[in-house]
């Protein structure tokens, strides 16, 4: 794991096999203040680097030549939900917090520093590198902790306030962003809570 600053760590993954899907979604990894620009920018360079592009599209087993950098940060930012229009959906918008943003330069720095010595093409989604939007894997928070039900949802025991035998055993649980994959602390979390479950008589 890498650390670029206190706040912020790069750590290398990589897929199953049998993960070769996620290459259709990707595009070279390029910034720009508009669409218009990022499309100009990625039409150069598929021309300029045309070799890298298609290797990076056909390369016999994705999942084993591809080497993910996954980005994490320990900064919190809250969304805050509110209904739609004429009540129909949800609407969701920045509560606290910077915004989030696909264009962040520690991340660039290190792609393409690693890019560099793998001799590899740094890779973004493509919602990413075209339409600017951010992308995130752990959604956490919204089912959070507290002592009552005007603190959180659920108890130090994963119980919903107010429900019998309703539990929630998932990342809405998290109160906080820990920086790292939550996976673990996913696990540990309901793994306690279940063994507070008694045996079914």
């Amino acid at each position: 794991i890498l650390n670029t600053d206190e706040d912020t760590h790069v750590e290398p993954v990589r897929y199953n096999k049998g993960s070769g899907f996620w290459r259709l979604l990707l595009l070279p990894r390029i910034e720009g203040k508009n669409i218009f620009i990022r499309f100009l920018k990625l039409l150069f360079d598929l021309v300029r680097h045309p070799i890298q592009n298609i290797k990076m599209i056909f390369v016999d087993d994705w999942a084993k030549r591809t080497q993910v950098l996954l980005f994490m940060q320990s900064i919190d930012s809250t969304l805050k939900f509110s209904e739609g229009p004429l009540n129909i959906g949800l609407n969701s918008g920045l509560d606290t917090g910077d915004a989030p943003t696909a264009f962040m330069p520690q991340a660039k720095k290190v792609a393409d520093q690693y890019s560099k010595i793998v001799n590899g093409k740094a890779s973004a989604l493509l919602n990413e590198s075209l339409l600017g939007i951010p992308s995130t894997a752990h959604i956490l928070g919204g089912a959070c902790m507290g002592k009552d039900s005007t603190e959180g949802v659920i108890d130090i025991d994963n119980h919903v306030f107010g429900y019998k035998n309703m539990m929630i055993c998932d990342g809405s649980m998290i109160s906080a962003n820990p920086g790292v994959n939550p996976s673990l602390t996913i696990t540990a979390l309901t793994e306690r809570a279940m063994s507070k479950v008694p045996p079914k008589e």
